[in-house]
């Protein structure tokens, strides 16, 4: 009897599978909400005041209609940018992309958004360069105006080819990275430049216990090694005490993210070694995106595990990064693309990368994307669970009027239970509610 081998029966099960539809859309729509922040929200060495949430329609020639969700967040995107626009006219800028993104798309049939982000992405560059008048406009930007764009055309692609969940939808290639179901998600919890310590404490006695804090203050180089160094001081006085039994000696854990502000590696090490001498430096697990995305230095001999983010904005951005000793990536399904994040995934996937979700303070409905997306990966090295930052319930003036725009507001699984989401069935089942419409977000749309 013939023998078949893995790539033949991949190939074999390939073919007997249903051929994908090809979609054109024909009518496209888009809206937006402006939503307060509590208080203005630094990081990259930026302050936010709001975010506004895109929504983007599709509809088919089959006359499907599908409508998806984005956060729109300019100083993630291009931190230049935002520095010299007014913050309404930076998240402006980004809306004309997004209606540009549909115009493209009606150009363009697709049997993958995969494949739709790959034909128009390159249009979108230039047009995005256009509008903004900034030659050098950074992808994130970008990929950050696609993200309601890429949201419809998954559940568009998703209802033409009769997919009713998650894992159906995962298009062939990418289903073994992305073929895990973690029970728990350990919640990153965000420490802002502005975060009081008696906020911090309070989220200890919540159960939280991974701690993810925002570095690189604004100013100089110096003055900003000096402000990240006097912020730890205050965080571990704090938390040094706090016990955790999700870790492994026991201590809570803490993340560093830079956003790229560090310029050079001997400034990483100067914090690093300062965490030393005040004792944190065992609590830390991972450094995200400390440099500046020219900084190609080799961080391999750091000795903790450094994290690629936003200098990743193509494939061969990924493996320089790795390449260069980094020893995780971020996926940001809801900043940087559905479609972009798995193929990340699979490049991670194959080369045994661990990967985390990182956040932009998205909306309830959002974390529920992510966490599909954060749900499925390897669980995380040192935690036994998947890895997601969340940060939108301390960040929004309306989060609980947000909230009930989910489909499956007030399900266990929308809700941090001792520092993480637990992820059972009903999760899985329902695809953390993706499927269902929001009244309310379609409604921002009018039916034509």
């Amino acid at each position: 009897m013939a023998v078949i081998t893995n790539v033949e029966f991949v190939k074999s099960n390939n073919f007997m599978q249903k051929e994908l539809k090809r979609i054109q859309i024909t009518q496209t729509g888009s809206n937006f909400e402006r939503e307060k922040l509590l208080y203005p929200f630094g990081f990259k060495g930026g302050y936010l005041t709001e975010l506004w949430q895109a929504v983007s329609m599709l509809q088919s020639q089959s006359g499907a209609r599908k409508v998806g969700l984005a956060t729109q967040s300019v100083l993630y995107g291009d931190a230049d940018l935002f520095a010299v626009n007014s913050e309404a006219n930076g998240n402006a800028l980004m809306y004309v992309l997004v209606n540009k993104a549909l115009e493209l798309v009606k150009k363009n049939s697709f049997k993958t958004p995969v494949e739709l982000l790959d034909k128009i992405l390159p249009q979108l560059i230039v047009e995005g360069k256009k509008i903004t008048g900034k030659s050098d406009l950074n992808v994130n930007f970008v990929y950050n105006a696609l993200v309601s764009v890429d949201n419809a055309a998954w559940l568009l692609y998703a209802t033409e080819n009769g997919f009713s969940n998650f894992d159906q939808m995962i298009p062939n290639g990418y289903k073994e990275a992305l073929s895990h179901k973690n029970d728990k998600i350990a919640v990153m919890y965000q420490i802002s430049y502005s975060m009081s310590m008696s906020e911090l404490t309070a989220a200890a006695k919540k159960g939280y216990f991974v701690f993810k804090v925002k570095t690189g203050f604004p100013g100089t180089q110096k003055e900003m090694l000096q402000k990240d160094m006097d912020r730890l001081l205050q965080i571990h006085t704090t938390l040094k005490n706090v016990k955790s039994n999700h870790s492994a000696n026991g201590n809570v854990i803490y993340t560093m993210d830079a956003n790229g502000r560090y310029e050079k590696k001997e400034t990483l090490v100067a914090y690093l070694d300062y965490a030393k001498k005040i004792g944190a430096y065992e609590n830390i697990l991972l450094y995200e995106e400390p440099f500046v995305e020219s900084n190609n230095e080799n961080v391999a001999d750091i000795g903790l595990m450094i994290v690629a983010d936003e200098s990743i904005h193509e494939e061969a951005d990924a493996i320089k990064r790795i390449n260069q000793g980094y020893g995780a990536l971020v996926l940001k399904g809801i900043a940087k693309t559905l479609s972009f994040s798995m193929k990340i995934a699979k490049l991670a996937h194959e080369r045994n990368i661990p990967c985390l979700c990182a956040d932009l303070t998205v909306n309830p409905i959002l974390v529920d994307w992510h966490k599909n997306l954060a749900g499925r990966l390897a669980p995380f090295p040192g935690l036994g669970m998947g890895l997601l930052e969340t940060n939108g319930n301390m960040n929004y003036t309306n989060w609980e009027k947000m909230k009930a725009y989910h489909p499956y507001a007030g399900a266990a699984w929308t809700e941090v239970k001792d520092g993480v989401f637990e992820l059972g069935e009903d999760f899985y089942k329902k695809s953390g509610g993706i499927f269902v419409a929001s009244e309310h977000y379609d409604s921002l749309i009018p039916k034509l």
